[in-house]
């Protein structure tokens, strides 16, 4: 701890003489004493850092806006009455006859696919040359 102690002081000593040997441009005669272009970069910086924290300020509001929507929007739907189950619609009941045609015509609907579909897939089927 001390010899952290001893290095502070090291370094304060060193530092105000080379501190002494900055150079100042004189001031000239009927020169301002406040020069305005000298505290601009200040400025410019305080300026930056006031809009990032308005920036900043912004994005808070709007992911604050974001969450309450999406709250009020899992609110309202939560609030809505579930729909009724509505059940499975019976089968009509038909007769053996009706059944039998209806199996006959499906089967006719296949044929005369597979019949379509036959040529592309005989050449589908051809040997490589």
């Amino acid at each position: 701890m001390t010899a952290l102690r001893a290095l502070a002081v090291t370094l304060v000593l060193v530092a105000a003489p080379a501190q002494a040997q900055i150079w100042q441009p004189p001031l000239r005669m009927g020169a301002p004493a406040f020069d305005p272009t000298r505290y601009q970069a200040d400025q410019h910086r305080y300026e930056m850092d006031r809009l990032r924290a308005q920036a900043d300020q912004r994005e808070a509001f709007a992911r604050q806006a974001q969450m309450e929507t999406r709250l009020n929007r899992l609110r309202l739907e939560a609030s809505r009455p579930a729909e009724p189950v509505q059940p499975a619609p019976w089968r009509a009941l038909r007769s053996p006859e009706e059944e039998r045609a209806l199996r006959l015509s499906a089967g006719e609907r296949h044929r005369a696919t597979a019949a379509g579909v036959g040529q592309i897939d005989a050449w589908l089927n051809r040997p490589a040359r």
